[in-house]
């Protein structure tokens, strides 16, 4: 079956309703803390009382002093890891609080 030229794939039709109506952050960030879990584990999950993302920057609140230590210098990999599932290079700074 041949495409037609206005076709586009679901996928691509909902980025640009992200876009148009101005949702990408929210929809972003409510992906990174629907899925933080899933990417740090359950220990980390369990020690973060939120998680909220402003102009590229992902806030964190930890629990644990020791556990905020540790992150601090997995920085890039937490970094890597987020922007790799949303398929985007969105977060560009961690900040542990």
């Amino acid at each position: 079956m041949p495409k037609r030229k206005n076709e586009q794939t679901l996928k691509q039709v909902l980025h640009q309703l992200l876009d148009a109506y101005r949702l990408r952050a929210k929809f972003n960030e409510a992906k990174i803390v629907d899925c933080w879990e899933q990417l740090m584990g359950k220990a980390i999950a369990n020690r973060t009382q939120y998680i909220y993302v402003r102009n590229g920057t992902l806030y964190l609140k930890l629990t644990s002093a020791s556990l905020k230590q540790e992150l601090f210098y997995a920085k890039e990999k937490i970094i890597n890891l987020i922007n790799k599932e949303l398929g985007e290079e969105y977060v560009k700074e961690v900040v542990f609080r």
